[in-house]
Formats: C-alpha cells, sequence, structure tokens
C-alpha cells in the first residue's frame, strides 16, 4: 500500500471493526501492525489503540507509509521506513556493522534494538555498508528476501549513488571520470593499478561543485562500489579526501574524513515504486570552501 486512504465515519463504533469493514484486503494483524507504527489518523492524531471510540464525522487516514521517525540514536536517524525496507542517515564515526574491535556501537545494533521494541521477532539485513567514517545515507532489508530482491540486482535496483567529497588542493576540471582495477592485499589495503589482471574495474565520476586554493568540494558518483573506492580515486588523481591519511591526505581540517553519502535512490524491492533521498552537504564541509 502506497497511498494514504482517508475515510468518514457515519455512526458510533469503536477503531479495529471500522477498519476491518473498511479495509477489505487487510486482516486483524495487519491493522494491528499499522496502528503500532502510527499509521492511523483519527482527526489528524496518531492512534494507536484498536478499541478508539469514533463517533460519525470522525475523519480516519490510512497512511499507504510508515512515516519517518527521526533520531533513534545521537549518531543516526531514520529517514524512512516500511514494513521491507529502512534508511537511515548517519554520522561520521558509527560502523555499519560490527567489527573485531567494535562489537556494539553500530547502525546494525541501534537498528535492531529498535525494530525488536516494535515486536520482539523484528529483525534487520545488511544491504550494503559505508566506511566507519563517511557520513551520510543506507539503507538496510527488514526481511532476507528483501535482502536477497536487493542484492541480486543491486546496479539495476540502486539507480543513483552520490556523495560528496571534500578534498585536498584546488580541482581546476569541471568534471572526469577515473577507472581503474582495485584489490586488496594480503594486509588488507586497498589499491588501485591499470593491470585488468590485478583487480576489479572501479569507475567514479566527479564533478565540480566548489574549489579553492587548499580544498575543493565534489560530487562523485559510483559506477561500481569497490571498497574504498573513492578514495583510492582521489588519491590517484592527486586530490586525497581531507582526513585520510590512510590514503594520502596530509591535513584534517575539519576533524574526519571529508566524504557524505548524499543521495541514495532506488527501485522499491517489493511496491517496485521509484525512490530518492537526499542528505545535506555538511555544514563542515561547505565552510571549507565558502559554499553559500
Amino acid at each position: 500500500m502506497n497511498k494514504d486512504i482517508s475515510l468518514t465515519v457515519s455512526g458510533s463504533v469503536t477503531l479495529m471493526p471500522f477498519l476491518l469493514g473498511s479495509l477489505k484486503n487487510k486482516s486483524r494483524n495487519n491493522i494491528k501492525s499499522l496502528l503500532r507504527n502510527k499509521q492511523i489518523l483519527v482527526n489528524g492524531e496518531p492512534v494507536t489503540q484498536f478499541n478508539h471510540e469514533l463517533k460519525a464525522g470522525d475523519q480516519v487516514v490510512v497512511r499507504g507509509e510508515r512515516q519517518a521517525v527521526g533520531i533513534v540514536a545521537r549518531n543516526m536517524r531514520i529517514v524512512f521506513e516500511d514494513e521491507h525496507i529502512i534508511v537511515i542517515d548517519k554520522n561520521a564515526g558509527l560502523l555499519s556493522m560490527a567489527s573485531d574491535n567494535e562489537k556494539y556501537l553500530t547502525a546494525y545494533n541501534i537498528l535492531s534494538s529498535y525494530v525488536k521494541q516494535q515486536k520482539p521477532s523484528n529483525r534487520i539485513f545488511i544491504v550494503h555498508r559505508l566506511d566507519r567514517d563517511t557520513s551520510g545515507l543506507m539503507m538496510f532489508a527488514r526481511s532476507e528476501k528483501v535482502q536477497s530482491l536487493l542484492q541480486r540486482d543491486w546496479k539495476h535496483n540502486v539507480t543513483a549513488r552520490t556523495y560528496v567529497a571534500l578534498v585536498e588542493g584546488e580541482v581546476k576540471e569541471p568534471e572526469g571520470v577515473i577507472k581503474s582495477y582495485i584489490f586488496e592485499s594480503k594486509s588488507l589495503m586497498m589499491h588501485s593499478t591499470q593491470d585488468p589482471k590485478k583487480g576489479d574495474l572501479a569507475i567514479t565520476r566527479f564533478r565540480l561543485l566548489k574549489s579553492g586554493s587548499e580544498f575543493s568540494l565534489l560530487e562523485v558518483t559510483l559506477e561500481t562500489g569497490k571498497k574504498n573506492q573513492i578514495r583510492l580515486h582521489m588519491q590517484e588523481k592527486g586530490h586525497s579526501i581531507a582526513g585520510d591519511k590512510k590514503y594520502g591526505a596530509s591535513t584534517s581540517p575539519i576533524g574526519r574524513l571529508g566524504l557524505h553519502a548524499s543521495v541514495l535512490a532506488f527501485i522499491h524491492p517489493v511496491t517496485g515504486k521509484e525512490m530518492s533521498f537526499e542528505s545535506r552537504i555538511p555544514a563542515k564541509f561547505r565552510r571549507m570552501v565558502r559554499l553559500d
């Protein structure tokens, strides 16, 4: 269900029987889920009690999609959720999922706790990752089936993944393409080469947003999604991402990695609806190039 449904109450009745009578394709459990997720509004106010008393003239709205619930932790917020997926906007410093050094403070664990509060059997599933020090938009699935649907045809399902990168130095070209072959060494460092026999093809497109004598702001689009791809390609270009000492940066002007996942667009794996989300360029990035 995607569209909101508006209903007018014709007489005194409680909410559950009214909804069961009005929503022929919904079961009692479906309606309880809608109530729990605050998708039922009576006269503009969310109602969660199935035995809420209605009277003639009351306006009932059934929201087609669950509304964004805002911040669920200091370091991330939910920008969209429905019964199939959750899209978050995370801060730099938050891991996508557990590592050897950090088991608990991760986006995955925070969201797992959140969905289990709604229903103890609820789970979430990793679809893709963002580096710990990269901020911005990221998507999770709420079932293994949806995870599989998204990952099975990722290139087709995801129509846009755009980043904003604060890089060192003055970038002169208005736009460009970087191609190389990326591989991981035994020491777990990623490397870029022009030898196709040594790695997997990686293609990064960039567009200049604003340049300065010390730093430049780029819009970066991935045609492939290799680990550390943008960071490697910016180093190769001679404009390492600010704060990225691992890949050649000599400065750290904003106290974090200058990389932000700003746009995530995809075809919803269940509804087929085209969805697009945008996260504002962090103020620290903008100030470094005086963008505004």
